[in-house]
């Protein structure tokens, strides 16, 4: 598999690029946005890994031109960044990026990490329960026929939900899967759920509150009958 490092410190551009390809992965590195997305523009990589301090254009931009274009946006993109407060982490996974891993780290991590992110792309699924329709591979979601706008973090929390219906899954773990992070994101992972359950519609009901554990999706008996 391809990976791309988008890096403007050579060090740790060879680190990452030496450690993965010892790990059986193909790479190429790059220092600044535009030879990147040059090389985008002739080969798509199956996973980018990204700094957010480049120069010209920072990371965070390179990583919102990337999710608003179709032919790019479904490539995983792992954050690397020597910005590592909250607020810092918070941005870069709510515009999409599937990782976010701090400076300095620890190469087994990295490569524990970019091992996660690859099998996901193995285990594409079109999922159903009860007229909500969740395609993995056309990232499309209906409801009775009709399609959800969704962002990339609500279409991954439902994912999580809908792959596994009626299993309660702990905040903390639905942090760790969509997030990356724990509990310190409780508050986002709420207010995703609230907005997730209005683009529902009359299917948002189905997103069960299971208290001081987590949430499931689950049909409500009355709805057997």
């Amino acid at each position: 598999m391809l990976i791309y490092i988008l890096e403007d410190d050579e060090n740790i551009r060879e680190i990452e690029s030496y450690t993965l390809q010892t790990n059986g992965y193909e790479t190429e590195d790059f220092d600044s946005p535009q030879i990147f997305y040059k090389a985008l523009a002739d080969r798509k990589p199956d996973l980018i890994i990204l700094d957010i301090m480049l120069p010209d254009e920072d990371g965070l931009t390179v990583l919102k031109t990337l999710k608003a274009n179709t032919a790019y946006s479904e490539i995983p993109v792992i954050i690397i960044s020597a910005k590592t407060t909250e607020l810092d982490r918070v941005k870069g996974l709510d515009l999409g990026a599937e990782d976010y891993l701090c400076k300095p780290f620890g190469v087994m991590e990295l490569v524990s990490r970019v091992k996660a992110r690859l099998r996901k792309l193995d285990n594409q699924h079109t999922y159903r329960y009860c007229g909500i329709e969740l395609s993995d591979s056309e990232r499309t979601v209906f409801t009775d026929g009709e399609k959800v706008e969704l962002t990339y973090k609500e279409f991954e929390l439902l994912k999580l939900l809908i792959s596994k219906p009626k299993t309660v899954f702990a905040r903390e773990a639905i942090l760790g899967s969509v997030w990356g992070y724990g509990d310190q994101l409780g508050r986002t992972l709420d207010m995703h759920i609230n907005t997730l359950r209005k683009k529902l519609g009359d299917k948002g009901r189905y997103i069960v509150t299971v208290r001081n554990v987590g949430y499931k999706l689950e049909k409500e008996e009355k709805d057997e009958a």
